[in-house]
């Protein structure tokens, strides 16, 4: 078909000598190419909690932000430059990255953080406005 666009996976070319020949992977992403993290919200009576998947991300590599109403997170991995020499090498690290536009309803001065084994664990609290409360019903 003229002008049709094909795709084939390139494959390791035969040998013709004894020689191991080393083949270098085509490289099909930019280095700084950022991965969306799994991520669970569950919500309780004081506040919504925030579970991020961040393997490999450490405390350096980590951005966490609130501004103009949108929490930022975002993880970069520290990729060790080891001296292994890969005949294939299928997976690398990736760096994260992910937005959530907050309500009115979370008090931001109160929010914290804790990365733990490449969790983070957001707390996001209601605004005291916000917060259920009881009234107490007198009788006369």
């Amino acid at each position: 078909m003229k002008g049709a666009i094909t795709m084939a996976e390139k494959t390791v070319p035969a040998t013709q000598s004894n020689e191991t020949q080393i083949v270098k992977r085509e490289v099909t992403r930019h280095p700084e190419a950022f991965v969306t993290p799994l991520t669970d919200i569950y919500e309780e009576e004081n506040g919504l909690h925030v579970v991020v998947d961040l393997p490999g991300v450490e405390k350096s590599g980590l951005k966490l932000s609130v501004e103009n109403d949108i929490l930022t997170i975002e993880g970069h991995v520290n990729a060790a430059n080891s001296d292994t020499s890969y005949l294939i090498r299928e997976f690398e690290p990736s760096n994260y990255f992910r937005q959530f536009e907050l309500s009115e309803s979370v008090n931001r001065e109160k929010i914290n953080a804790e990365l733990k084994n490449g969790v983070l664990s957001i707390f996001l609290p209601r605004a005291e406005a916000l917060k259920p409360r009881t009234i107490d019903v007198k009788i006369n």
